[in-house]
């Protein structure tokens, strides 16, 4: 949630430029831990990311729903997978994102527009790694003892 919270952030650009946080930590966490997201959790998370992306309501709703359905499918046919495969699979995913984000959002989209696009899919397929560390270390201090009781 506080990935997609990012569009407050005073960042001053012509042009879309921060990638969607928000998508990029939820494609992390469900490839590095799918059964600790259920299938639904897209709902609320894509309705959160609406609230604060300025996206209508219910682009996020669908696109993270649909991108957790095809995350559960993906890892039924595909169990055991490497760094390398997670990181096609997000370079697939958040491209569709991005246009289908447009397109939900009533701009009309031409070669230009898509053009613009560009910087911010590319940042977005780049920092999917280092978003993938991050949520490597984040879940190793989360199942991290604190203290042992008895």
């Amino acid at each position: 949630m506080l990935g997609s919270l990012t569009p407050l952030l005073p960042v001053i650009a012509p042009a879309p430029i921060l990638p969607p946080l928000g998508y990029l930590l939820l494609l992390a966490w469900r490839m590095l831990r799918p059964g600790l997201l259920p299938m639904w959790a897209g709902l609320p998370l894509g309705l959160f990311n609406d609230l604060y992306s300025g996206q209508p309501v219910g682009s996020g709703i669908l696109l993270f729903s649909v991108t957790m359905i095809a995350l559960e499918l993906l890892e039924i046919r595909f169990p055991w997978r490497s760094f390398w495969q997670d990181w096609l699979v997000a370079a697939l995913f958040v491209p569709v994102f991005l246009l289908f984000s447009a397109l939900f959002s009533g701009a009309s989209i031409g070669f230009r527009q898509l053009a613009l696009l560009m910087p911010q899919l590319l940042l977005s397929v780049i920092a999917f790694p280092i978003v993938a560390k991050m949520v490597s270390l984040l879940d190793r201090v989360r199942l991290t003892r604190v203290r042992r009781i008895g």
